[in-house]
């Protein structure tokens, strides 16, 4: 008689049960199961042992996922009992062909029971097999569709097929499994884009807001077509010459929204953050900076993808040039604008903020707008004889010293005017 372990298990017959059992012992330390005896541990035999045999060799092969057959190994005793050994294997989780990478079809041992893997057992067994390359580790979800990735692809004229799959990156090469980079790049991609718009410059008061998923390319598309709404133009009349002028460059947009999509990393969960007020538009992605490169790096062009194979399929897209030119160039386009972008990291987030090109004139425009006639008085003088005191503005004006400061405060706090020196020795100069 024998007893059922951890490492040992009994079945009186053939059940399609045997492939669990088979799955749990190579998910976890192996085992050896007899086809043939009961729950005692009495050998009752089977009827034809050779019919069985070739039955269960055959569910094996055919039944689970990744292929399990080298770590397996058969004998018949005494030409009734089936023995199968089964080695702990190299290319974890194991998983029932039918039902694919979920608890219901991933099993463990756990006592003498085969249980169903959890999520993160699940998880940690694909990244101790696969490794901590998040695009290249097998896709919890198998059940993927590619309309989405097939439009962009026939768009930009390059081929899509299940014959380039494995090229790209998609399935893995040894079994044809889908990777993580196919997850992103299907429409069942549950990684997100979320826009706000907000009313004031600490974004606390929306505006408006929207979520977008579905496959990145997808989500690219739906994100520059929102962001083209929220980006405004103004118009600068200079006699008969009429310029029109973008809050912020297109392809700025375009740059920093490839550059959030290609290099975050999507083992979290979370979404691409953008933030639009009217001063500036700020992209926000998780996953700090690869180790040994800083921001200073960045802006000069340095670069190492996070995603190796998700920034190649962008590339062969022509979607990015190569690698560490789309921000060189966002700082290109900014080049003769008063205020630069500006770039943030933390140990899990990069951040790059656009400012608002035209916010400048905006605050010109409003501070003008604000000057009043003896405000223009008081610039007229400065113009004609460099400077003014606060005794010169009060005979100007006519007005008590109690009224002068407040005239000179306003103006400095425009921005109109600069106080040098203190006391009796302070002047006004224009700014």
């Amino acid at each position: 008689m024998f007893v059922e372990t951890e490492n040992i298990e009994f079945k009186s017959q053939f059940t399609e049960e045997i492939y669990k059992e088979v799955i749990a012992f190579a998910n976890t330390d192996g085992g050896i199961l007899y086809v043939g005896i009961d729950n005692n541990g009495n050998a009752v035999g089977l009827t034809d042992v050779d019919k069985e045999y070739t039955r269960i060799t055959n569910g094996i092969r055919d039944a689970i996922m990744p292929d399990v057959t080298m770590f397996v190994r058969f004998f018949i005793q005494e030409n009734k009992v089936i023995r199968i050994t089964v080695s702990e294997g190299t290319n974890k989780p194991y998983y029932l062909k039918a039902k694919g990478l979920r608890s219901n079809g991933v099993y463990v041992r756990q006592g003498t029971s085969s249980v169903s893997a959890s999520p993160e057992q699940i998880r940690q067994m694909i990244k101790e097999s696969d490794g901590d390359e998040f695009e290249a580790n097998r896709s919890l979800n198998q059940e993927l569709t590619f309309e989405a990735a097939k439009r962009f692809f026939d768009l930009y004229g390059v081929e899509f097929s299940t014959e380039k799959y494995r090229a790209l990156g998609i399935t893995q090469k040894n079994d044809g499994i889908y990777s993580n980079l196919a997850l992103i790049l299907s429409d069942q991609c549950m990684h997100t884009i979320k826009v706000a718009a907000f009313c004031d410059d600490d974004c606390t008061v929306f505006r408006d807001s929207k979520e977008f998923g579905g496959s990145v390319f997808k989500q690219f598309e739906d994100t520059i077509n929102y962001l083209a709404l929220c980006n405004r133009t103004s118009s600068v009349i200079d006699g008969v010459l009429r310029t029109d002028k973008r809050d912020y460059p297109e392809e700025a947009i375009r740059e920093a929204l490839l550059n959030a999509i290609v290099h975050r990393d999507y083992g979290y969960s979370g979404s691409i953050i953008i933030n639009v007020t009217d001063k500036k538009m700020e992209f926000i992605s998780l996953g700090g900076l690869l180790p040994g490169l800083s921001p200073d790096d960045i802006r000069t062009g340095i670069s190492q993808p996070r995603n190796k194979n998700l920034a190649e399929v962008f590339h062969r897209l022509r979607l990015i040039e190569s690698y560490g030119t789309g921000i060189r160039r966002i700082f290109s386009l900014y080049s003769a604008a008063s205020e630069k972008p500006r770039i943030e990291v933390t140990t899990n987030t990069f951040k790059i903020s656009l400012p608002n090109m035209n916010s400048d004139s905006d605050e010109e425009a409003s501070k003008e707008h604000s000057v009043t006639s003896q405000m223009q008085k008081v610039l007229d003088y400065i113009n004609a004889n460099g400077h003014i005191t606060d005794d010169e503005i009060g005979n100007l004006l006519d007005l008590k010293r109690t009224r002068t400061y407040t005239i000179a405060k306003q103006m400095r706090d425009l921005g109109l005017i600069e106080a040098v020196g203190r006391g009796e020795n302070k002047v006004y100069l224009k700014k």
